[in-house]
């Protein structure tokens, strides 16, 4: 993999400057992280520890929902973990990887202003840190943090490059969504120095039963319309199934666009999902929430929130049914009530 060497040494240089006077740092995921998330801040760790010698730990609110995500903190033996008000000693530093504070996706907001920031998400004008790598045209965090890696000449463990390597093909969907030269070169140099044999016990692991008890719920509550699927779950014990359930009815044919919504610890969550490389999902789902929530995203994926602890069942349900409408009206499809079943019942014989 080519890298301007030059331009990384003056990357990491401008790092160590932002934690010259760190004691102690805690870097951020997203609330319920996936693994683009997880290996970006291990990463970006183990670079401040071994660089820097700024000891470094690693936190994220919510939960680690899918299976996938599970396996890979398990066979890894990743020192990744809930935040605690433990963590939040006086003098602690903050980092934030593949997310940027107050834009919706973390239940944390940082008493100080970051000394780092790093992800690929669109730039928010809130956005503040004394060092910040904000690069849109990467598929991947991951990415991002394995050029850094790469330039400092650091040893890379087969546990770190297996993080990495899964984080990358994950959020690309095996480099097929999203993936620029850049994601695929960091790919293919990680690739050679990860554990096999542990990748793939990460992408098929045993799945507990409230993942069928999920998706048999999906698969009687998804409606289409010409291109256009969406899904309605109710409430979930696991944020994680609703961009799951998202992504797997985006496979069903002669569809490009996907909507799931469900409600999690009194928020209605939204993700959307297409294969329209030019599709602004995160901008669509921006205009889609409004000003009743939080959305972002990038162009084939995007999730978003709306709140609605105070509210009654009936008007939570009405938002969804509406978020689904005009899901629909953006898309230049008028009538809603013209959506047929996913699944239709076969007559007895």
């Amino acid at each position: 993999m080519t890298i301007n060497l030059e331009s990384y040494r003056e990357r990491l240089e401008k790092i160590g400057e932002a934690l010259k006077d760190t004691k102690r740092l805690v870097i951020m995921t997203h609330d319920n992280p996936d693994p683009d998330s997880i290996s970006s801040a291990l990463t970006l760790a183990y670079i401040a520890k071994s660089m820097f010698k700024v000891p470094a730990i690693v936190r994220y609110g919510g939960i680690v929902g899918r299976a996938e995500n599970r396996a890979m903190i398990r066979v890894l033996r990743l020192r990744v973990k809930p935040l605690s008000d433990a963590d939040l000693k006086r003098g602690t530093d903050f980092a934030f990887v593949d997310m940027q504070p107050k834009t919706g996706n973390s239940s944390f907001s940082p008493p100080k202003k970051p000394v780092i920031i790093i992800d690929h998400h669109s730039h928010r004008k809130t956005t503040r840190a004394d060092y910040l790598d904000i690069r849109t045209e990467y598929g991947a965090t991951a990415t991002i943090l394995t050029e850094y890696l790469l330039a400092s000449g650091l040893e890379i463990s087969a546990q770190l490059a297996t993080a990495l390597s899964y984080g990358i093909s994950s959020e690309t969907q095996d480099l097929g969504r999203e993936a620029r030269e850049t994601d695929i070169q960091a790919y293919l140099a990680l690739f050679p120095l990860s554990n096999k044999k542990l990748l793939a016990s990460i992408e098929h692991p045993k799945l507990p039963r409230d993942y069928f008890i999920t998706l048999n719920r999906a698969m009687h509550h998804s409606r289409i319309y010409k291109n256009a699927i969406a899904t309605s779950l109710g409430e979930v014990d696991n944020p994680d199934f609703i961009a799951f359930i998202a992504d797997f009815m985006l496979r069903c044919e002669r569809l490009s666009w996907s909507i799931c919504v469900g409600r999690f610890q009194n928020r209605i969550i939204v993700s959307i999902r297409t294969t329209n490389i030019h599709g602004h999902a995160g901008r669509f789902l921006r205009q889609l929430i409004g000003k009743r929530g939080t959305a972002g995203g990038h162009g084939m994926i995007a999730g978003g929130q709306i709140t609605c602890g105070s509210m009654e069942h009936d008007h939570c349900t009405g938002i969804e049914e509406e978020l689904i409408k005009n899901f629909l009206k953006k898309l230049g499809h008028k009538d809603a009530s013209e959506m047929t079943p996913l699944l239709v019942t076969e007559p007895i014989s």
